[in-house]
């Protein structure tokens, strides 16, 4: 019975994208009122039944379920499995994933009531939470790439939901050339441990998470490590990776908050936590992970204090927090990163939810103080002049990632181009 709820949970958001696409391949778009109950229903009936699976678990005292659906394809020694996995790390993920999506859904429909691209919007965010929950249930690195590959789709379509603005679509552009190049990491890393032997979780970490070991050489496990820590870099938004954070900002407040604020951005320090026994059997890995984490840490507090709009300030905030998250990882606790993962996933959410009616309670607050509000950073005050000043500049340019990448990457690339055209 828990394999087929569990089964349920994961494919029934997938089925109703199916039938909505369907619906407009067809040239019928659902009104309003259909979608929105349809959407608020479907997401109750997961919420009810991820409880129930919950409550299950805990009164039989198991501390997993698999579910094994054979194999999608066979050729000599590599196969891809298909299996689905329910455990410590993925069960309070798929809890996150349901709760939080059913909160933006309903938000949602008032949100974009009458908008052009309504029937988009929950198009895309049901593809989306298909694609999160495949994520963090699949049983293995190939059906985990699925998932990953289904949420960085959703994600850049919906950057550029105001498709008639110019700058949207081209932030989007710039969002899913960054995820590609990252994604080659994760690519990278399966064919590593095909090589190396199976990509299922159960074969090659045995035991339960977090107390796991590992099956792998060790030289394959650092190298997949790297790999993984690329990918994990590119969709959580570290180091070189960090830029497409703020552009994401572009699309809709509603999928901003679940996607940069809750999931998506945390999708990667999740594929870490997956991977805790190849991080922690690398000390290389381990070093390049607190390294990854403590620098972007660094640069989105800077910017953070100095980000002219409420998103922005909150995407840099997001970025520093998932970077600390990145250190605990690195250094040995992944129950005390999936603990902070969980509690920055629901602050994040009410903070990008509630950006607007923020800035005019700060409004009123400011004009009932008479124009005087406590003044904030003043520990700065301790560092000597140039360096503020530093800091100041630092912040402003967001660590000058963008003028490094244009000049080294895009301008050289462009130049070829036009040489070669």
């Amino acid at each position: 019975m828990m394999e087929t709820v569990l089964t349920a949970i994961v494919f029934a958001p997938g089925l109703i994208f199916l039938g909505l696409a369907l619906c407009w391949l067809l040239g019928w778009v659902p009104p309003e009122r259909l979608i929105a109950r349809l959407t608020c229903g479907v997401f109750s009936l997961m919420v009810a039944a991820t409880a129930w699976l919950v409550a299950m678990m805990a009164s039989l005292g198991e501390s997993s379920v698999r579910v094994s659906m054979g194999e999608w394809f066979r050729a000599g020694s590599y196969y891809f499995p298909l299996a689905i996995l329910a455990d410590e790390l993925s069960l309070p993920m798929m809890v996150l994933t349901t709760v939080l999506a059913g909160i933006v859904g309903g938000f949602s429909v008032r949100y974009l009531h009458r908008e052009p691209g309504f029937f988009r919007f929950f198009l895309l965010l049901h593809l989306f939470v298909f694609g999160a929950l495949m994520l963090f249930a699949a049983g293995s690195y190939d059906l985990l790439l699925f998932g990953w590959e289904l949420v960085g789709v959703s994600s850049v379509l919906l950057i550029a939901f105001f498709d008639e603005r110019p700058e949207p679509v081209r932030n989007a552009i710039r969002v899913f050339a960054t995820y590609r190049i990252a994604d080659l990491g994760l690519l990278v890393a399966i064919f590593v441990l095909h090589h190396d032997g199976t990509t299922l979780f159960a074969g090659m970490f045995p035991g339960d998470w977090p107390e796991q070991s590992m099956r792998l050489s060790s030289g394959g496990g650092m190298l997949a490590g790297f790999l993984l820590l690329m990918a994990a870099s590119g969709k959580s938004a570290q180091g070189p990776f960090s830029g497409w954070l703020p552009r994401a900002m572009e699309g809709p407040t509603p999928s901003s908050s679940i996607f940069y604020g809750a999931i998506s951005i945390h999708a990667g320090a999740f594929l870490l936590l997956r991977s805790e026994p190849i991080i922690s059997s690398s000390p290389a890995v381990s070093m390049a992970t607190i390294g990854l984490g403590l620098a972007t840490a660094f640069l989105g507090t800077a910017a953070n204090r100095v980000a002219s709009d409420a998103k922005t300030s909150i995407a840099y905030a997001a970025m520093a927090q998932v970077g600390v998250i990145f250190i605990e990882i690195g250094l040995g606790y992944p129950q005390l990163a999936l603990l902070h993962l969980l509690g920055h996933a629901v602050v994040r959410t009410l903070q990008l939810l509630r950006a607007p009616s923020t800035l005019h309670d700060f409004h009123r607050l400011h004009a009932a103080g008479g124009g005087a509000l406590m003044k904030t950073g003043e520990h700065y005050e301790l560092l000597p002049v140039r360096m503020r000043l530093w800091l100041y500049r630092f912040g402003l340019q967001q660590g000058f990632y963008d003028a490094w990448l244009d000049r080294l990457v895009i301008q050289p690339v462009m130049r070829l181009s036009r040489f070669l055209t």
